[in-house]
């Protein structure tokens, strides 16, 4: 690693001023993405501002058919959740599977959304159930918050505060996952509110998370695998790495759309 300034913040407000302060610091919550790349030292923050302290922003409300999760909320505890369970099954599965329990148990669910790793499981979540994440300044819709390859919409010094989920008739996720790391080599979230459909992919995009609008009106006229059996993921525009190339990705994305949509309640 490089040498860097730790701060621990006290509250938002002292974290989101830090950040801001510091054009080359980076806030940490559990940590689960950022050390490994410092360690790599592909990353080489002059500050980490630490938000391990901030309690408030832990917990999960369900109310008014929405899942409204605070974004130092770990995974384990989305997975383990009655409520979430309950409310959205489908999330819940999805924060079950996570890395290993070691990554469940310290990586939260803000973390995971702020660095959107392409191969991360809930960017997938976020669009495909239409999320709104929540931050220290304003409320962004999950369609216009990814931007791309690790990139969001958060600005200099704004830092996510919750996530709120609404609460579909269906949905499923279906990860093809690599076998050692457990990240999504593609993952697929599939979920149906009334006549509307919304599939998203991560793991395979070269610019991150990605809707399959092909698939969506399919399955808004025949929610069922057998309505897209027949239509093809374009290859172009997919990763290819020694655990994928394209073409495979682009199959992967129909059997995980297929497997979805037949195990979506």
């Amino acid at each position: 690693m490089y040498a860097f300034t730790y701060h621990k913040a006290g509250s938002v407000a002292e974290a989101a001023s830090l950040a801001a302060k510091h054009d080359d610091g980076k806030l940490l919550a559990g940590g689960m993405t950022l050390l490994p790349t410092m360690k790599q030292r592909l990353a080489q923050p002059s500050d980490i501002i630490d938000m391990g302290k901030l309690d408030d922003l832990r917990g999960i409300e369900v109310k008014d058919g929405v899942v409204a999760i605070k974004a130092m909320t770990r995974h384990v505890a989305v997975a383990t959740s009655a409520e979430v369970m309950k409310a959205l099954p489908a999330l819940a599965e999805l924060a079950a599977g996570i890395g290993d329990p070691a990554v469940r148990n310290r990586g939260t669910i803000g973390g995971s959304v702020a660095n959107n790793d392409p191969a991360a499981d809930y960017p997938a979540a976020c669009l495909a159930l239409g999320a709104t994440i929540h931050t220290n300044k304003r409320a962004v819709k999950a369609d216009d918050f990814f931007i791309g390859l690790f990139e969001t919409a958060l600005e200099q010094g704004e830092i996510i505060t919750s996530i709120s989920f609404p609460v579909p008739d269906k949905a499923n996720y279906q990860k093809f996952r690599n076998p050692a790391s457990r990240y999504a080599i593609v993952g697929v979230f599939v979920a149906k509110k009334g006549g509307d459909v919304r599939v998203a992919v991560t793991g395979a995009g070269d610019g991150g998370v990605f809707r399959q609008k092909d698939f969506e009106a399919a399955l808004a006229k025949d929610f069922s695998a057998k309505a897209i059996e027949n239509i093809k993921q374009a290859e172009k525009g997919l990763n290819s790495d020694i655990h994928a190339d394209a073409e495979y990705r682009a199959h992967l994305i129909g059997v995980m759309a297929r497997r979805a949509v037949a195990a979506a309640k």
